[in-house]
């Protein structure tokens, strides 16, 4: 199984990071590439470049600021994929940390730059940069 851990310090407590990346269908406002997401209390739809993926959500938990999800459905389910977003506290902000263990272990190549680019846009999103 391979993995994948990107990290993103951001100038936002972590109620605000939180805020953000635990609404399961508020993803089309800051994940790069989703044209739109619906959420149904277990599972999201996500439609990015023409096709739709659904993802079910395996935690959202407020305390520890930790948000898991597997992809369930679409054109690529891969044999096992379990994505977590953890926000933590880092002194006068948060430090955000995007992972996903993966198999087959060739998926990272094509996932890795998707979790790479979402951690810089929750960043750029909340801080109100870009690039």
């Amino acid at each position: 199984m391979a993995s994948i851990r990107y990290h993103a310090r951001i100038n936002r407590s972590p109620d605000e990071v939180w805020a953000l990346v635990s609404d399961a269908g508020g993803l089309d406002t800051w994940f790069p590439g989703v044209d739109a997401c619906t959420f149904d209390g277990e599972v999201r739809t996500v439609s990015t470049m023409g096709i739709e993926i659904e993802e079910r959500v395996v935690l959202s938990d407020p305390d520890l600021r930790r948000f898991q999800y597997t992809i369930v459905g679409g054109p690529m389910v891969p044999e096992h994929h379990l994505a977590t977003i953890d926000v933590l506290e880092d002194g006068d902000g948060s430090l955000l940390v995007y992972a996903c263990d993966v198999r087959p272990d060739d998926a990272v190549a094509l996932l890795a730059p998707v979790y790479e680019s979402a951690t810089r846009a929750v960043k750029d999103h909340l801080e109100g940069t870009s690039g």
